[in-house]
């Protein structure tokens, strides 16, 4: 994300006549960092940190503007500024969102184009931050391939920001009559107690769930935070010449290291986000020096001053055009020249963009049209975004509709020459029902979600227990829980495998994992099911291969003491690509992952020493693989929802084997259980 555009100022707050000093280094401030985040996108795969400084830079050029306002009238104009907004943000957006929605029916196959729509809505109301918040902690979400809007992330932070600002300059300004003191001391201490809340609630968020803090306000506001206490505090520093000089080669040497250091995609916002933002700070304090050999003046060349004024509609056609241009050319990341090219017609369409749209810096600045109009001419812009992206939402929710009325029965479905069923844009939703309930213990929480389907007083009761891996065979046990007149209860946590092994989530430890487990044993020594349904092995994609991890073993004796079989079944396949996708672009034929890249050549529960005597094995893989060769779609039916869980749709024609081995498992009675109902213990 970038600043607003408008002319980049410093505010004099300590006299009422007192105008906005031009800071051309700040242009160049803002051309390196959105050269930071599109070379670092481009190349690297990585985030830079040019993020952060936008954030910053918005908090402060925003106070600016705003206390500018009440030293003018007294008060906050809110209109004015609501139009002034209007006017610069939203008639490059929109215009970029339009590009998206040509670029997504061109180059994206049919299997993104719900989910792009999805958040190309967001974006336009500015609450894609909250859509990509929700995506980070949907375990099932993590394969999913990127947005060419998700970098509007930031732009719905920096929305937020505009509407929560206003409003607290208001009331600093009301508190500051009444105890007669100035606006901008009341609001340098309001900013004051919004740095320091936001910044606390960020470390202890991103300790917790790093995925959300990423994208939550209440865990970035601080960096706006941090450029509203700079924009208040600047104009009364007096800070030595040759200390500036120092510090402003100090802030731009640590800008542009920041994202080779640190892996900011994994550890901000929290306090490593000081790392940027105060290096931005520097590079302001500094200002301009006139020093020969200052870093002010690279920053102030005016080619740096030209990608400056043009850094929010790079930074807004940069993202898009990457994610077109790997989808053309199935690649994962940018050749050399495929980079440049990326980068050549980003810019082109920047500065068209900026001159169409009118959002250079001084020609804004310059233009001044009436209040109604500029909010009219905005959200006019956005209008027919809207309109065509609704209609396109509700068309393809329309056919899905259509096509799972016509695949009731995905077997006789893809017999009639209906084509592949699901079909590859439907198959992200084709997974068990646990998801959509509220069934499936979410990453970042630990309570034990535990909920019941089929008979309320069945003769036996089975537990699937375990991840995702392991609650892709909830839709086959379910219909045979139906048949017989027997329960099924859930027990299943995106990530946490049934084992004694300590977890690890994305690279990290994973605590709530064992504390879930704990709750999740203590549940079924309690119920004391006939069966607990789980995972036998981890297959992987990875240079491990398929393991079967000792802690596995230990969870099946420690059940074995309570009483209480197992039904371990072997994982399944893992696809070196997104099937769906894969399906939708090139046909079934050529969507053909081998064998031996996920699952070993042979089962590791053969290798298992004396292995507990309540453990009945499964394997089911010569459903999955023949010859040696795992396909995506077999008999019409698409196998995979993604590139490792399997579709409801295939699951439930496999009910018949897994019925078999399920009642080898069993014990020679049943146990009762009441139920039917879900409950959520802790």
């Amino acid at each position: 994300m970038v600043s607003a555009p408008g002319r980049t100022a410093v505010t004099r707050v300590a006299r009422p006549s007192a105008t906005p000093t031009y800071r051309a280094e700040i242009e160049g401030l803002r051309a390196v960092a959105v050269l930071l985040v599109a070379v670092y996108h481009i190349w690297l795969g990585r985030v830079s940190g040019g993020v952060d400084v936008f954030l910053m830079l918005t908090g402060f050029l925003i106070t600016g503007s705003l206390l500018r306002s009440v030293e003018r009238t007294g008060r906050v104009e809110f209109p004015a500024f609501a139009a002034r907004l209007a006017r610069r943000l939203l008639p490059p957006a929109a215009l970029v969102l339009a590009g998206v929605l040509i670029g997504t029916l061109l180059f994206l196959p049919r299997t993104r184009w719900s989910d792009t729509l999805s958040e190309v809505l967001a974006s336009a109301f500015y609450y894609e931050n909250w859509q990509l918040a929700t995506s980070a902690v949907d375990y099932l979400a993590n394969d999913a391939a990127a947005s060419p809007v998700q970098h509007f992330w930031s732009l719905g932070i920096q929305g937020q920001f505009y509407l929560i600002w206003p409003l607290l300059l208001a009331l600093s300004t009301v508190l500051a009559t009444r105890t007669r003191r100035r606006p901008e001391a009341v609001f340098l201490a309001v900013n004051g107690v919004v740095f320091a809340v936001s910044l606390t609630y960020s470390v202890l968020r991103t300790a917790e769930n790093q995925p959300w803090a990423y994208f939550d306000t209440g865990a970035r506001l601080w960096e706006l935070a941090l450029g509203g206490i700079l924009a208040i505090v600047l104009p009364r520093l007096r800070v030595p010449h040759a200390v500036r000089v120092a510090l402003g080669w100090i802030g731009l040497v640590a800008l542009v290291a920041c994202g080779l250091v640190l892996q900011v995609s994994t550890v901000f916002p929290g306090y490593a986000a000081l790392w940027p933002t105060g290096a931005a700070v520097m590079i302001i304090i500094a200002g301009v020096t006139g020093g020969r050999f200052a870093a002010d003046r690279l920053l102030t060349l005016r080619p740096l001053a030209y990608v400056g004024g043009v850094s929010y509609a790079l930074y807004l056609w940069h993202w898009p055009i990457l994610v077109f241009y790997l989808a053309a050319t199935e690649r994962t990341v940018a050749s050399i020249k495929g980079g440049l090219f990326v980068l050549a017609v980003s810019f082109a369409l920047a500065a068209v963009t900026t001159r169409v749209t009118g959002g250079s810096m001084r020609g804004v600045r310059r233009a001044r049209p009436a209040v109604g109009r500029s909010i009219a001419v905005g959200l006019a812009c956005l209008l027919p975004v809207v309109a065509v992206t609704t209609g396109w939402s509700a068309y393809l929710a329309e056919q899905a509709r259509q096509r799972a009325a016509l695949a009731a029965d995905p077997e006789a479905a893809a017999r009639s020459g209906l084509g592949i069923v699901p079909d590859p844009a439907d198959a992200a939703d084709d997974r068990p029902i646990t998801y959509a309930n509220g069934c499936n213990q979410v990453t970042h929480r630990d309570e034990v979600l535990s909920c019941r389907f089929g008979a309320e007083k069945p003769s036996r009761t089975i537990a699937l227990v375990g991840n995702s891996h392991a609650a892709h065979w909830f839709p086959a046990l379910h219909e045979i829980v139906e048949k017989n007149g027997w329960q099924l209860v859930n027990y299943t946590k995106g990530a946490c495998a049934l084992s004694a092994d300590p977890q690890r989530y994305q690279g990290r430890p994973y605590p709530s994992c064992d504390r879930w487990q704990r709750g999740v044993l203590a549940e079924l020594s309690r119920l004391r099911p006939d069966v607990v349904v789980t995972t036998a092995t981890e297959s992987s994609l990875y240079e491990r291969g398929e393991t079967m991890p000792r802690g596995y073993v230990e969870r099946w004796r420690q059940l074995g003491a309570v009483g209480i079989n197992v039904l371990a079944i072997r994982d399944t396949p893992r696809m070196a690509f997104d099937p769906p996708e894969c399906v939708a672009t090139k046909g079934a034929d050529r969507c053909v992952t081998p064998e031996r890249r996920s699952l070993a050549e042979r089962s590791p529960v053969l290798d298992l020493r004396r292995p507990p005597k309540n453990v009945h094995f499964a394997d089911f893989n010569d459903v999955f693989c023949t010859d040696g060769r795992c396909p995506s779609v077999i008999n019409g039916i698409l196998v995979y929802s993604d590139v490792g869980h399997i579709t409801a749709t295939f699951m439930r024609t496999l009910a018949p084997r897994v019925e078999r081995e399920l009642k080898r498992a069993l014990p020679a009675d049943g146990n009762g259980a009441d139920g039917g109902r879900p409950v959520r213990t802790r």
